[in-house]
């Protein structure tokens, strides 16, 4: 039975889940039932500075102003952050915007109610906004915090699989390229942003200085079915092992025909925002790739992995340019990945907190 039968069949759309904590962890005791008062939540801007420029299809970028959010509830503080999609029109002061209109519904929410919370949220506001990921992070760690149990515990993942991550290299001159490559010797495999524009020589770039395996991510950049399989077959005979996004979401039948052809896995990433969109899409890639500040958070993301493991189709967890917060929530996902991109703390010169361990190519 295939993907299509499967969905016909059984109608699926998500599942219910199950979330603990992240980073510091007490030994308080738990009390479900009883907490005093609504949750106290407060939130600051920060700015990321970048080792380098940054540069996609969209744009380039010297620097990311994030928002970090902070839920206290009995004597307990969780922390959660929001990273943005600048090139998409994403800015620091539109999450502070949104946390006005979604910290209400936090604040007075039982805390181990979260379940429907993502729901609630989305009625508010729909769409992929940084602000949900922020307030579920907290709140994800406020719990795992107070009943003294990280998350993937509590998923009963095993945290030993040790996949290693990419690390990203962002579009520039061959010899800023090159030195970039020399300064990420500690990272076993390299992600490259193209933007169809010589796409060809950038990978001949990255090759002339190193035989480690690539991954190309295109955010949507190419439009023609057939140049983007030339493209694809040339870049499997040079050591790529994933295409991201090769194609815009909504050519959707032209990327399906695109993956049966091609020698290379098909990954999702501006196509896959939440787990209602997992179905819609698994005709066409093989993966998807899960960051939270697209999917609103832990729960959500955890849903979508459960959803892409039933549909056949591997994971990757990926990220934001993002402060080690956010990335020592997304490891906790790790287990369920085939593929991690979780480098984008290690883009940044002045992280602010300090979370998972990274060692040999690897988070702890």
């Amino acid at each position: 039975m295939d993907r299509k039968q499967f969905i016909s069949l059984t109608g699926l759309t998500g599942f219910s889940t199950l979330a603990g904590g992240l980073f510091n962890r007490c030994s308080n005791p738990v009390d479900i039932e009883n907490q005093n008062g609504p949750a106290r939540i407060r939130f600051e801007k920060y700015k990321l500075d970048l080792w380098h420029d940054w540069t996609i299809t969209r744009g380039t970028a010297t620097y990311k102003e994030n928002v970090f959010v902070y839920y206290e509830r009995d004597g307990i503080t969780g922390v959660g952050e929001a990273g943005h999609m600048t090139a998409a029109g994403q800015d620091a002061d539109q999450t502070i915007l949104a946390l006005g209109k979604l910290i209400p519904l936090y604040k007075e929410s039982p805390p181990f109610q979260y379940f429907d919370l993502p729901e609630k949220v989305n009625q508010i506001m729909p769409g992929p906004v940084p602000a949900k990921a922020a307030l579920d992070m907290a709140l994800m760690d406020w719990i795992g915090k107070k009943i003294n149990l990280p998350l993937y515990k509590y998923f009963g993942l095993n945290p030993g699989s040790n996949i290693k991550t990419s690390f990203s290299i962002g579009r520039d001159t061959p010899e800023i390229m090159k030195q970039k490559v020399k300064e990420a010797a500690p990272y076993h495999i390299l992600k490259i942003k193209l933007t169809n524009q010589n796409d060809e020589e950038v990978v001949q770039t990255i090759r002339s200085v190193t035989d480690k395996p690539i991954r190309v991510d295109i955010n949507e950049g190419w439009t023609d079915k057939e140049e983007a399989l030339r493209k694809i077959e040339w870049m499997a005979q040079n050591g790529v092992e994933l295409i991201e996004q090769p194609m815009p979401v909504q050519m959707l039948d032209e990327t399906a025909w695109l993956k049966d052809r091609s020698p290379i896995p098909i990954v999702a990433d501006e196509a896959v925002h939440i787990s209602s969109d997992v179905v819609h899409i698994s005709e066409a890639y093989d993966g998807i790739n899960i960051k939270l500040m697209k999917s609103g958070g832990l729960v959500e993301a955890y849903k979508m992995c459960i959803l892409a493991r039933v549909l056949g189709l591997d994971i990757m967890i990926g990220c934001m340019t993002e402060s080690s917060v956010a990335i020592s929530a997304a490891v906790q996902l790790q287990p369920f990945a085939r593929w991690l991109d979780l480098d984008g703390n290690l883009l940044v010169r002045n992280d602010p907190f300090h979370g998972a361990e990274f060692e040999d190519g690897h988070w702890n």
